[in-house]
């Protein structure tokens, strides 16, 4: 959605094709009735109650909800040092907010691990370094965010910590050995597996298959996500109208669909870009 309310032309567009759900960013949030009644737009469009509406919130540097109307939270880092009590306790104020506008899924928290000398697309937004900080203070927070009725959201699967470029702008991969991703980098995922929803990783495990990113590769989703990980929620890719994707946008989504991705999320496009995706979806499945 590309403002603060549905125009003629989005409402159609939801009506036409009933998406699953929406994911909320800062152009389409002003004030906490706005937002309320932009979601109670978008439940009647498609025609369902209980349509998912997420949000980027993991607190730091990655809020959508901000001062005056919201507390934004603060870096997974930051309650990584203070410890579970701290974490519980903002995943459950962090939900109080989003609930009480109808948001129920929540794109955090981040269970990569922060590892030294590689780039900062993580940095903060981790618990820490090591897997069991991560796990610990992770399932805590996510306590706290369904204690509030938000669901949390497991990302970036399975492991984001080893790269050194941002996939905004590339695609990254990580040279680290399976006993190393296993033993670590893994962990904290295998631990929060029963969480509900989880979302990829543009990222090439050349351990694991060097020819593909995670979200779009069969041998990381199937292998290891869903079977080594023991992931048994709704798997959703990383944007993928991001640059360390290629090809077209509808051939993004079959490969992440073909690859095991339940849903394929596409956020910062013109209406026409997401209707040729959302067109070629039936194709895509075989319907």
């Amino acid at each position: 959605m590309t403002g603060l309310t549905l125009g003629d032309d989005e409402r159609a567009y939801l009506e036409a094709f009933d998406p699953l759900g929406i994911i909320l960013f800062a152009r389409n949030i002003d004030n906490p009735t706005q937002v309320f009644d932009l979601i109670t737009s978008f439940r009647f469009c498609v025609g369902r109650k209980d349509a998912p509406v997420m949000i980027d919130q993991e607190g730091g540097r990655i809020a959508r909800l901000r001062e005056p109307h919201w507390w934004p939270g603060v870096p997974a880092g930051d309650l990584g040092i203070a410890g579970l009590e701290a974490s519980q306790l903002a995943g459950r104020l962090l939900a109080a907010d989003m609930a009480a506008m109808g948001i129920d899924v929540v794109c955090a928290p981040c269970l990569d691990l922060r590892v030294a000398g590689m780039h900062d697309v993580i940095g903060d937004r981790a618990f820490g370094s090591d897997h069991q900080t991560v796990s610990t203070c992770a399932r805590a927070y996510c306590e706290g965010l369904t204690q509030g009725g938000v669901q949390p959201m497991i990302k970036h699967m399975p492991g984001h910590g080893r790269v050194a470029v941002d996939p905004h702008d590339v695609l990254p991969s990580t040279d680290a050995d399976m006993e190393t991703l296993r033993n670590h980098d893994f962990r904290p995922f295998q631990a929060l597996a029963d969480v509900p929803w989880g979302m990829t990783a543009h990222v090439v495990y050349k351990a694991v298959d060097a020819e593909r990113p995670a979200t779009q590769s069969p041998a990381v989703i199937g292998d290891i996500i869903r079977e080594k990980l023991g992931f048994d929620g709704v798997l959703t890719s990383d944007a993928i109208d991001m640059s360390a994707l290629s090809g077209s946008h509808p051939e993004r989504a079959r490969l992440s669909l073909a690859a095991g991705c339940d849903v394929v999320m596409h956020c910062n496009q013109p209406l026409e870009l997401r209707r040729a995706v959302a067109e070629a979806v039936p194709e895509l499945e075989g319907d």
